[in-house]
């Protein structure tokens, strides 16, 4: 996915107030999204987890994200937390936010919501990081996380593993491991094996169908790695 800049839409609060789009797609796709103060109160059952940068979370019907951007608001509070205290750097806070960002997956079924959720956690990652650091944030930042959403925010049904917009096509879902100064390995699973053989508590507790070399963090939108 390409940065997004140009397509960036107005600030938007954190959580959307709606629950249903249509009652057409109540009936067909039994579509009812989480209001707010069920998406907190969840969340706050696992709040150490929510608050944990490198701590990952999987939505399998993420709907237009009400769940995921309260976990990538939560992360992200964290980040600005450390700059406010002066223990993290610019380069730092952008380390450790495109690190939560990788942390967050969703699969959904219907590509508008699918869009749309990519869109709005795309959107809250730049008000975040412009309102923090303003002309010095980094396209190349912004690229990184447009990226890592394009791969993490899936068209597909995770009840039959398989992709909507190809429908011959497994779910892939990739593992994304920070190693040394700021380095990404990419590792690949295949959802369905995760979720038929998994062990553990880890969701990449397998063996991955692929594994990709190491790039550094701020190039991760600039080549297929």
């Amino acid at each position: 996915m390409d940065d997004m800049d140009a397509g960036l839409m107005p600030a938007s609060p954190p959580m959307e107030k709606r629950q249903i789009k249509s009652k057409e797609r109540v009936s067909k796709h039994g579509e009812v999204f989480t209001a707010e103060r069920e998406v907190n109160a969840m969340l706050d059952l696992v709040r150490q987890e929510t608050e944990r940068i490198e701590s990952r979370f999987l939505e399998p019907a993420c709907g237009d994200g009400n769940f995921l951007i309260e976990i990538l608001r939560r992360k992200l509070a964290v980040c600005e937390e450390r700059v406010r205290r002066k223990q993290f750097t610019q380069l730092q806070y952008e380390k450790h936010a495109v690190w939560a960002v990788s942390s967050i997956y969703g699969i959904e079924l219907l590509p508008d919501n699918a869009e749309a959720c990519r869109q709005r956690l795309y959107r809250y990652f730049c008000e975040q990081y412009e309102r923090l650091f303003g002309k010095q944030s980094k396209p190349a930042c912004r690229r990184a996380v447009s990226y890592l959403l394009e791969r993490n925010i899936i068209m597909g049904d995770a009840l039959t593993y398989r992709r909507v917009d190809n429908p011959d096509e497994w779910i892939v879902v990739s593992e994304w491991s920070f190693i040394g100064d700021g380095k990404v390995v990419r590792r690949d699973y295949s959802f369905s094996y995760l979720v038929a053989t998994g062990q553990g508590n880890d969701l990449f507790s397998d063996t991955p169908c692929d594994t990709f070399p190491p790039v550094y963090f701020l190039d991760l939108g600039q080549r297929n790695n």
